[in-house]
């Protein structure tokens, strides 16, 4: 058996809801455990926005008095452009290894069908389409068109640029989950 790999983790992320056991309704601490220290708070409005770069949580406040996770997402497009080791969160680079700057929504989907789910079209209009895992509720968000605002003063795409076809992120909510 080969040692996990970052598409690994990202089918992990789309079927299991969770990143490194964090997931829905877990607080603050229980996040940190998992993710790591270094992150960046951005409160407003009762709310907590948590961005550890590759891995950004947000926070309501829940019974108790305490905050709890109602949502979160892995931001794949920053990892072309930002490749600094503060991107990905140090524990995930000890769990999956060296993360690539791009994953392709047909490997993603190969990896989340083989661990025996379903990925359904949900939105397949726009620049962005959007796939929904059925079992889980998570969503993949992959680039259709990466000059959306057709102004063509670019070079077409290169290894260094958004290509359709990669996934844009993963994001989890509960709001999205229908257990059908």
């Amino acid at each position: 058996m080969s040692d996990p790999s970052d598409p690994d983790f990202y089918a992990l992320v789309a079927t299991a809801r969770t990143v490194l056991g964090a997931g829905i309704g877990d607080d603050p601490d229980t996040w940190e455990a998992a993710v790591g220290p270094d992150h960046l708070d951005v409160p407003g409005d009762g709310l907590l926005r948590r961005d550890h770069g590759l891995v950004e949580i947000s926070f309501a406040p829940a019974p108790g008095g305490r905050m709890a996770c109602f949502g979160f997402g892995v931001k794949i497009h920053r990892l072309i452009h930002d490749r600094t080791r503060r991107t990905v969160p140090s524990p995930l680079s000890r769990r999956y290894g060296p993360f690539a700057p791009r994953i392709r929504f047909d490997e993603l989907r190969a990896r989340v069908t083989g661990l025996g789910h379903t990925v359904e079209t949900d939105d397949g209009t726009g620049d962005i389409h959007r796939y929904r895992v059925a079992e889980s509720g998570a969503r993949i968000f992959v680039i259709a068109d990466p000059d959306p605002y057709a102004r063509g003063d670019h070079e077409p795409p290169g290894p260094q640029d958004h290509q359709a076809g990669d996934v844009w992120s993963i994001d989890v909510s509960p709001a999205w989950w229908d257990p059908r």
